[in-house]
């Protein structure tokens, strides 16, 4: 049965068409829809654009939506490894159509632009400022080319250099600044590879030379296309269990193969600040060059053959080895073959020597992991997985450091008596931090805590890093380990408040040295100076953009570093509350409600439009804890729901639906009951407070939200319309699992039927616009899911509106496809939600439904 608004006092409203089923509102929708293609779009009248709606050409909406795409993002910022300057790295604006239609490989589940050599949908920064922490003094990094892509910006070691990638038309260059001058300038004409994912270049210690990975210089031109094939394209199994989720971008045949090859193919180099470039080995199809913390090693790993065209690169054979300087091989650490066969399951990994790197405490000391029990999250083992050590010269037997009986997360090294490792279990969400000590491998590691990873409530934070001489990363203490410092997101029934700890390792005792007040919401970003108790923080309002503070801690005391204005001032009077209440099962749920600005009681309900993205959960209790903050900062940004804040709109933003499923019950075993009671809170929330109009409500959502969102078009009678972007919605087409699935189609085929809106496309009688990006490469939400549950939908007669926007991935970056997404989505909502009269009431018996 549907659920209607039933505790908000309205009518249901269906009739029966002439077979006997459920028609809703198609008649009207249709009526809506001729009617809408005699009345221009106002944005596209003023521009004499064409009056068809489903003509090929980018749409504007209004100035207060376009508005949207424009404004300003905070920059980020790095703080030198001294504490003494920080760098501003600008976020540019929004890319145009014809930078997301540059010519792309799409290999093994890489994208490649041909002409860089680099990855295709890389984000950069615009632009670098260097600040000085004492004084605020700020100084433009000089030099640069016109419109800039920086990327991987790195400091120095001894933080009188930043390192940074520099993307051009025909290549990546690697360029440095001087903190002190802000001059900076490219270091070398050879061009870099950045492929696979991982970054451009490594400082070694001496803050003077950087290992990086070049295109071969004598490389040729890329394989040709074959016009002819000589064969078929031939795979075979023979009775081995190879389960693999949904990968994309996968190679298809031999010439795959050998385009893989020619842009992978790399020449390490050592490349110093005066240009002098020394290539290091031979070349090869190099995965990464990770300089030991000393600079006399290299760790190398180079993927080899054979390839696959059923799970992607980073399950490639790959062979890692010890180089010194001079690239000879020093040692073989592994060689781990093609992982197509590991286990369905998110704890699951592949045999072997895996994770492994230096350790960043110590001058020369490899670490790995090495599963105990096959990878196979779904047999029996007391023991999973166990962690390694081995010393310089790599010649002895590695040394056992710690066995876990959890799945390895994570390691934080600080000394030889200091390391925290980190242990979790998706089956029961279990999460565990031990104390070890490197030195000793012998002393039994501590058990620190265990705790539920969806219990945000008890986190008790993560511990703050420094850097060391040598450029890496270890455990901040203020006395040698004894104490450390811990910094987390502060979840709590108040909403999120952010804290700084101090924490004694012996005892496990935390003291609070501060935490975030009302009306903001402030986070500490980087503790300056211990003694003198100065943390870097970002700090924002509800009105107040974020901007960079120094907070003394001694005295109380408040230092503004920055200054970024309100990125869209018209909407600097938007309403924000944080809403807490119940679903009918007595599980707590939370949401943001918006009103627009000059809103009053007295204007009576709005037109109202519900974004949310919904999420599983083993515990009920922890499902209903609040994971968001009355005081952060009102963005309007032009992706999700809040746009239409503009039009004068409500917006219930995020509303928690959480998918519950206790003990030896799976959560999607009664996804689609607790989704629609979930929705039903939601909106008998709204409509009770009276700002939300009870026949003018839409649902969206993006990606996992899109799904949502057919779902409830399908399984209930909650809203007028909706909104489905970039969704998935047949879950056949993903057998092997899908979000936090990990049972297979075969083992619960009933749960992917029942899940799958494509398989109640029958039921959906309510408007559904659907966006897609064409170049989709997300996993599972291939475009030919919404192709195919768009044919569905107007198979059965459904108002439904399918865009696809050329060249989009999963998230769209050209302005042109973001601005039209925009009007779209008002268009849509305008028409089918907004502009209309009250929904018809039933004029026939719903008995048996």
């Amino acid at each position: 049965m549907r659920t209607s608004h039933h505790s908000a006092g309205t009518t249901r409203w269906a009739r029966l068409d002439v077979r006997g089923r459920r028609a809703g509102i198609r008649p009207l929708g249709l009526l809506w829809l001729l009617a809408a293609t005699t009345l221009p779009s106002t944005s596209n009248a003023q521009q004499g654009a064409p009056d068809d709606r489903t003509a090929p050409l980018y749409r504007t909406p209004s100035a207060d939506l376009a508005t949207l795409a424009d404004a300003p993002l905070t920059p980020a910022v790095s703080v030198g490894p001294n504490a003494q300057m920080m760098v501003l790295m600008e976020v540019p604006g929004l890319l145009t159509i014809e930078d997301v239609s540059q010519p792309e490989l799409r290999l093994a589940g890489l994208r490649i632009n041909p002409r860089t050599n680099g990855p295709s949908r890389d984000r950069y920064f615009a632009a670098l400022t260097l600040e000085r922490l004492g004084d605020g003094r700020q100084m433009p990094v000089s030099g640069l080319p016109d419109a800039p892509r920086i990327g991987s910006v790195r400091w120095s070691p001894d933080g009188s250099r930043i390192g940074f990638a520099l993307t051009r038309e025909n290549g990546i260059e690697l360029w440095a600044a001087d903190v002190a001058t802000g001059e900076a300038r490219a270091l070398t004409d050879a061009r870099l590879t950045v492929l696979p994912r991982s970054g451009a270049f490594e400082w070694l210690p001496d803050s003077r030379t950087l290992v990086t990975r070049l295109v071969p210089s004598d490389r040729g031109a890329p394989p040709p296309p074959v016009d002819i094939p000589s064969g078929p394209v031939i795979q075979e199994n023979v009775g081995r269990v190879a389960p693999a989720r949904t990968y994309q971008d996968l190679l298809t045949g031999p010439h795959d193969e050998a385009l893989f090859e020619h842009y992978l193919t790399a020449q390490v180099a050592l490349i110093s600040l005066d240009g002098t470039t020394r290539e290091v080995g031979p070349e090869g199809l190099i995965a990464g060059a990770e300089p030991s913390p000393d600079g006399q090693f290299l760790l190398v790993s180079t993927i080899h053959r054979p390839f696959s065209y059923l799970v992607p690169a980073s399950r490639f054979p790959i062979r890692t080895e010890v180089w010194d300087l001079e690239g000879q091989v020093v040692a073989t650490i592994a060689d781990l073959p093609l992982a197509e066969e590991v286990p369905v399951g998110f704890s699951a990994v592949r045999t072997g020597r895996r994770t492994i790197s230096w350790r960043a405490d110590a001058p020369a000391t490899l670490y790995w992991v090495e599963a105990r029990d096959g990878g196979d999250p779904w047999i029996d083992a007391e023991v999973r997985d166990q962690i390694f050590t081995l010393e310089a010269p790599f010649g002895g037997e590695p040394v056992p450091l710690a066995s876990l009986g959890l799945r390895y997360a994570a390691v934080q090294w600080g000394s030889d008596d200091l390391a925290l490792v980190s242990s979790v279990w998706f089956r029961t969400r279990m999460v565990r931090a031990w104390v070890v000590q490197p030195g000793n491998p012998g002393t039994e590691p501590r058990l620190l805590f265990e705790r539920s990873l969806e219990d945000r409530y008890s986190d008790p934070g993560r511990p703050l890093m420094r850097s060391t001489a040598a450029g890496t990363s270890v455990l901040l203490s203020a006395d040698g380990g004894r104490t450390l410092f811990l910094v987390g997101q502060g979840a709590s029934p108040e909403g999120n408040r952010p804290f700084l700890d101090r924490f004694d390792v012996a005892s496990g005792a935390t003291e609070r040295l501060w935490r975030s007040e009302a009306p903001y919401y402030e986070t500490p970003v980087e503790l300056l100076d211990v003694d003198a108790g100065l943390v870097l923080t970002r700090r924002e309002a509800v009105d107040e953009p974020p901007n960079y503070f120094v907070r003394d801690l001694a005295a109380d005391g408040l230092r503004q570093l920055t200054d970024f204005p309100h990125p869209t001032p018209q909407l600097a009077g938007v309403e924000k509350e944080l809403i807490v209440y119940e679903r009918e099962d007595g599980v707590q749920l939370s949401a943001t409600l918006y009103l627009p600005p000059g809103y009053e009681p007295d204007d009576g309900p709005l037109a109202t439009l519900m974004w949310a993205y919904p999420r599983e959960f083993k515990n009920a209790d922890l499902a209903g804890q609040l994971t968001d903050s009355p005081y952060r900062f009102a963005r309007v940004s032009y992706w999700g729901a809040l746009p239409m804040l503009t039009q004068g709109w409500a917006v219930l933003d995020n509303p928690t639906l959480p998918i519950i499923g206790e003990g030896d019950e799976e959560p999607n075993d009664t996804y689609v009951e607790q989704l629609v009671a979930g929705a039903q809170a939601a909106v008998d929330q709204v409509v009770g407070r009276g700002v939300t109009d009870p026949e003018r409500i839409a649902i969206g959502g993006h990606s996992y939200g899109a799904f949502m969102s057919a779902n409830l078009l399908a399984h209930s009678d909650l809203f007028r319309a909706g909104i489905a972007r970039s969704g998935a919605y047949n879950r056949t087409l993903t057998p092997f699992g899908f979000q936090l699935e990990e049972r297979t189609f075969w083992e619960a085929p009933e749960i992917y039927f029942s899940m799958s809106p494509f398989m109640h496309a029958d039921q959906v009688d309510e408007p559904l616009l659907m966006i897609h990006g064409d170049a989709d490469n997300n996993s599972g939400t291939f475009p030919l899911q919404s192709r195919r549950f768009y044919h569905a939908l107007k198979g059965h007669g459904a108002t439904v509106r399918l865009v696809m926007l050329p060249n989009e991935s999963h998230g769209y970056r050209a302005r042109e496809s973001i601005l039209h997404m925009l009007w779209e989505e008002y268009e849509w909502l305008k028409r089918h939600v907004e502009d209309v009269s009250a929904r018809p009431t039933a004029t026939v018996s719903e008995a048996g439904e």
